[in-house]
């Protein structure tokens, strides 16, 4: 019987993925990570995860379903390998993404070498994804459910990862996995899903930032690509490329940011059509499906989580870089957003967009 130890969020995902786990005979023991501190600020985090509500939502998910559970504090690797990443991020113009770096910090990282110290042979989570064998090489996948495939946020892991990894939901719908904690009489059955960064209320970067660095945000000029001062921004944190809404800035026609130069502490505005870009260049590039890009690949590849996939051709250009060159110019590519590859349902790898601050202006 295989002893495994479920990432349990205080969500209905993860407590359906540890019911499926013990129908299938596993010996499971759920696991809550403790990531923040709970405090009088847990409220503020309403739509996100990690309050102390969730750790009971956890607790009584594990108790119902009769399996041990466990509260693991990593607050400070949390606070190092994400947190700290996002604001180093944001200094330099990034937009990071957070969950990126806690799946592949956290999750996968710590969690799994938590397990096996402990005896427990695999983990598993509540993502709506899919790992497959061929051969000797552990394939991931997109998950069934079309509307809440999360491959994206998971392409950093390896293949020594995958191999004691179960996603139990990656078969399933949405629907499915609610009905599933029904059916269990879980507490957290109709809970809805958490949509914040955890450890910013109410999506307000800006402030979380000023807080984190223990100074005000240091406002700026707003400029055109010709350099023109065009009014004064709050700061460069405040802001993503695309961002249209919220400058301020009487116009004469629409202006959107499409450079953020932190070092000279612009934001650059213009036209919608500076924002479109056919290339991406990728550093921090992880493969799944393979060891390496030996030629130009054909695939396809997505530069945001919500975005579609698009044809394009990846290059790989040194052991950790990548050059992907769409087929047609993509909107906002973002520095610090994720860009994966597929080829159909099979996540090639992906890896984190670099560039200077004007490279999506040119």
């Amino acid at each position: 019987m295989p002893r495994t130890m479920v990432a349990m969020s205080g969500g209905v995902d993860s407590a359906a993925a540890a019911a499926l786990l013990m129908e299938q005979g596993h010996d499971c023991a759920g696991v809550h990570l403790k990531l923040l501190p709970q405090d009088a600020d847990a409220p503020a985090r309403a739509k996100s995860c990690c309050s102390l509500s969730d750790t009971e939502d956890a607790r009584a998910a594990a108790q119902r379903l009769g399996i041990p559970f466990y509260v693991f504090n990593m607050q400070a690797l949390f606070a190092k390998t994400v947190i700290r990443r996002f604001a180093e991020g944001y200094a330099k113009g990034e937009t990071p993404n957070p969950c990126v770096d806690c799946n592949r910090y956290l999750k996968f990282g710590a969690l799994l070498e938590k397990a096996r110290a402990l005896e427990y042979d695999s983990i598993a989570t509540g993502h709506y994804a899919r790992r497959t064998r061929q051969g000797s090489r552990w394939l991931l996948r997109k998950g069934a459910d079309p509307g809440k495939d999360q491959s994206y946020v998971l392409y950093m892991l390896t293949q020594a990862q995958l191999e004691r990894t179960f996603f139990p939901l990656g078969e399933y719908l949405k629907e499915q996995a609610r009905e599933l904690a029904e059916e269990y009489r879980l507490l957290n059955a109709q809970k809805r899903d958490s949509q914040d960064i955890c450890f910013v209320p109410e999506g307000d970067y800006g402030a979380f930032l000023a807080r984190y660095w223990g100074r005000p945000l240091c406002p700026g000029h707003f400029v055109s690509p010709e350099g023109k001062v065009l009014g004064t921004h709050r700061g460069t944190p405040c802001y993503t490329l695309g961002q249209r809404k919220g400058l301020g800035l009487a116009l004469p026609r629409p202006g959107y940011v499409c450079a953020i130069d932190s070092a000279r502490n612009t934001v650059t505005v213009g036209g919608e059509g500076l924002l479109f870009s056919k290339e991406a260049h990728v550093r921090e590039l992880n493969l799944v499906a393979c060891d390496a890009l030996e030629a130009p690949l054909r695939c396809k590849a997505k530069v945001r989580y919500r975005q579609a996939e698009q044809w394009a051709v990846a290059v790989q250009t040194g052991p950790s870089t990548l050059r992907v060159v769409f087929d047609e110019p993509q909107r906002a590519i973002t520095p610090g957003q994720a860009v994966v590859l597929y080829d159909g349902d099979i996540v090639i790898g992906g890896g984190s967009v670099h560039a200077d601050p004007y490279t999506s202006a040119k």
